[in-house]
């Protein structure tokens, strides 16, 4: 039953699985994240309220959500390797970090770029805002911590550390505009019951919400490669896997 758990503890292993995924998530990604932004940006009505600046919403609700399950991600593999001692799952934490950390900033900036005709302003200390930019900072914080140690193996364990205890702050993101007076809006897609949002304009957000997932995906099974490749650089299989 554990055999597929104990597997994924190889580096070659799961380097092999990596190149193996890797070209197929990506244009997966590629085609669900055309559809969504042309069926999104060109045909999909505009908002009765908000006109055609609500068209942002394709590219940043996608990119709020990967930032949250890319974090969280992180933070179970990071709680993978404190627990069981496996490397590659400290390996799968870092390759992870970066993806997450762009997926914040996209989020960041995109939502400025709606806040300002929608609010009025780029920037609002509003619940959610603070705390998806605490999430940058918790993603800069693991990714320092790791090359801030001569030894690896205690940068390991110190960003693993800090992102386990930093999950705590992805429910706060999810509900702040639940428990607090929010500028921004509800859920409406990644929510229990039907979504608050016509169909028409539900499905390319479907569509690039699934993209971005599998993208997430891509790129983590390509950065995994080149990190497992770097922490086993004297193993010998290494040399097997890059020689021409």
């Amino acid at each position: 039953m554990w055999t597929w758990f104990y597997r994924l503890a190889s580096p070659p292993y799961v380097y092999r699985v990596a190149a193996r995924f890797a070209p197929w998530l990506l244009a997966a990604a590629g085609l669900l994240i055309v559809y969504g932004l042309v069926d999104g940006l060109v045909f999909v009505p505009p908002d009765y309220q908000q006109g055609d600046a609500f068209r942002i919403i394709y590219v940043h609700v996608p990119a709020s959500a990967l930032s949250v399950m890319a974090y969280t991600f992180m933070a179970v593999a990071a709680a993978i390797g404190l627990i069981w001692r496996i490397k590659v799952a400290f390996a799968v934490a870092a390759a992870a970090a970066p993806i997450g950390a762009s997926f914040t900033v996209l989020t960041l900036v995109t939502g400025s770029l709606w806040g300002r005709p929608m609010w009025g302003t780029y920037w609002a200390w509003d619940p959610r805002l603070t705390s998806e930019l605490i999430l940058l900072f918790l993603y800069f914080g693991v990714m320092s911590l790791r090359v801030a140690f001569e030894d690896p193996n205690r940068g390991d364990r110190a960003a693993a550390l800090l992102a386990t205890v930093g999950v705590v702050n992805v429910p706060i993101i999810h509900f702040s505009v639940v428990w607090w007076n929010s500028l921004h809006q509800g859920a409406t897609i990644l929510k229990l019951g039907t979504p608050a949002i016509d169909p028409s304009m539900r499905w390319p957000l479907y569509a690039s919400l699934l993209g971005f997932l599998l993208f997430f995906g891509g790129v983590l099974c390509l950065r995994l490669r080149g990190e497992v490749l770097q922490r086993e650089r004297l193993a010998s299989w290494v040399r097997e896997a890059v020689r021409p």
